[in-house]
């Protein structure tokens, strides 16, 4: 009776349950793209959503599609999302970008039900794409098979302008809310792909880790039943501005004037010219709004909404306003080496000969805009004296940076998971030879590893298992790795006090947390109204 339901529902969908190569959905059917060599049938550029321009603009995304797109050939990548250091769209990127990617192993069946591994790319909510994260380098190798999701979501102006006009005339944290689309649609589609929607698992790297942490606690926390897991890779605790802080609300004004629409009168009045604008008007606006703020690292992200995200999520997780799924969470040894060398501003570019302890300081208020001097001179006093860095305050930046910024968040997140009773798992990257520093890891899945000597490629092997095992059964387990990966602990200051796995070449183990690093986690963690995190 069932083997009849199942050859029935094959029937009415239309999809071809020996391979899965094309698949129907009730807005369109996609043919997808299959290789041997890698095991995969890919389904590129699905739209999940309709194109978010012209009325859409700093809208909720519509999603599934509005419109039937009869066949499509879903075998290229659509169109990435804007950036804000561009000036229009370009060959690979466009406003129209709502896209999303299904790998899908060779084998799979229409009643196959695998587990969903998505994947939110990171890039500081400013750029990034999906080809970034491409699945021919990892999805051959897991030992355990299931399905690989990949999104674009709108960027910098395109998806968190803010400012009480918009909140007025549409919606804050589009960028977020396309994922939110985007994670409903596997709700409802993933099954026609071989997926199983109660198995979704969601990963993600810098902005795309952050973005994990706030569908964490997204409306409150309310579990929805979008996941039931997560990883969040080196996640950055960002300021959270309230739509109408006057910070906020001058970046409005500024970019509007940059865009040309300031004197087009009240609230309402700006958002429609905005919105008659071209793509070309509203991508240069964002990259001139860039070039004036030099010491900021990524000035346009989300938003404290009150809608979407109501607390920030400190107090969220201290509230216990959070899904509670199990995660593993971690980070890099050199998180924040390179930051401030990027910065325009030689006040706070640490990387200059002539830098001071205000330089440091610059660079930290820059990213924190309400850092006080106090707080800062605090931090260096108890925490990261200059003798420490050898006189060097690029080097003491680099540690302050990646701590407040990276690492401890990833600590914290995951103490607080524990602290529910949710198991979270932590981890810690340091490899001398393919790179420690932010994203580094990711190597281990996006890259192509036939050159690793053996000593990095049972690290990047071992990676690659556990994240597959935790995705399929929830258990991070390695069958090469001769380690048992153990979950955290909290302390009483909310931190996770370890262990933690290390991948480093020397040794694929479990390691403490430093009480040091931990003390300093609970200092910046202890600043969180003042960071506004």
């Amino acid at each position: 009776m069932v083997a009849i339901g199942i050859l029935l529902l094959v029937c009415i969908l239309g999809v071809d349950a020996a391979t899965l190569s094309t698949v129907t959905l009730d807005y369109g059917t996609f043919k997808g793209v299959t290789n041997t060599t890698t095991g995969l049938i890919s389904f590129l550029g699905v739209r999940y959503a309709d194109p978010p321009t012209g009325a859409l603009r700093w809208r909720a995304p519509v999603s599934p599609p509005s419109k039937h797109l009869g066949k499509v050939d879903a075998t290229a990548l659509g169109s990435a999302c804007i950036g804000t250091t561009q000036t229009n769209s370009g060959a690979t990127t466009d406003e129209d970008c709502l896209f999303s990617n299904v790998y899908v192993p060779i084998n799979a069946t229409l009643g196959s039900n695998l587990p969903v591994l998505v994947f939110f790319h990171g890039g500081g909510f400013e750029n990034g794409r999906t080809r970034d994260a491409p699945a021919q380098f990892f999805m051959p190798h897991i030992k355990q098979p299931m399905l690989f999701v990949t999104f674009e979501y709108r960027l910098g102006q395109f998806g968190f302008l803010a400012g009480t006009p918009v909140h007025q005339s549409g919606q804050l944290n589009v960028g977020l809310l396309d994922q939110r689309a985007a994670l409903e649609w596997v709700q409802i589609y993933i099954a026609q792909f071989g997926g199983d929607p109660t198995k979704v698992t969601i990963w993600g790297q810098s902005a795309g880790a952050a973005s994990v942490v706030y569908h964490l606690i997204a409306e409150g926390g309310e579990d929805k039943g979008l996941f039931r897991q997560a990883i969040a890779d080196s996640p950055p605790m960002l300021s959270l501005f309230r739509y109408n802080d006057p910070h906020i609300e001058n970046l409005f004004m500024q970019y509007a004037g940059f865009a040309g629409c300031s004197g087009s009168g009240n609230g309402p009045a700006i958002m429609a010219c905005l919105r008659a604008a071209s793509t070309k008007t509203i991508a240069t606006a964002g990259s001139k709004l860039l070039a004036n703020l030099t010491s900021a690292l990524f000035p346009i992200g989300p938003i404290f909404d009150g809608s979407f995200l109501r607390e920030r999520p400190v107090e969220a997780f201290q509230n216990g306003h959070f899904v509670r799924v199990p995660g593993i969470f971690g980070s890099n040894t050199n998180e924040g080496d390179h930051w401030s060398a990027e910065l325009d501003n030689p006040l706070a570019n640490t990387s200059m000969p002539n830098a001071t302890q205000t330089t440091v300081y610059n660079f930290l208020a820059g990213q924190y805009l309400d850092l006080s001097r106090s707080s800062f001179d605090t931090a260096v006093a108890q925490f990261y004296p200059l003798t420490d860095y050898n006189g060097s305050f690029s080097l003491q930046g680099q540690q302050m940076y990646g701590e407040m910024r990276y690492i401890c968040s990833a600590l914290s997140v995951g103490g607080a998971l524990n602290v529910s009773g949710v198991p979270s798992w932590q981890f810690h990257w340091d490899n001398p030879t393919l790179g420690s520093s932010h994203g580094d890891e990711l190597d281990a899945f996006f890259e192509d590893d036939s050159g690793n000597d053996n000593a990095n490629e049972a690290v990047v092997v071992a990676m690659r298992e556990f994240w597959n095992s935790f995705a399929v059964s929830g258990s991070p387990l390695s069958p090469s790795a001769s380690v048992l990966w153990t979950a955290s602990y909290p302390q009483e200051n909310g931190v996770d006090g370890g262990p933690r796995i290390l991948f480093h070449p020397s040794q694929v183990a479990m390691e403490p947390v430093d009480p040091k690093l931990a003390a300093r986690c609970a200092f910046w963690h202890s600043l969180s109204t003042e960071l506004a995190i």
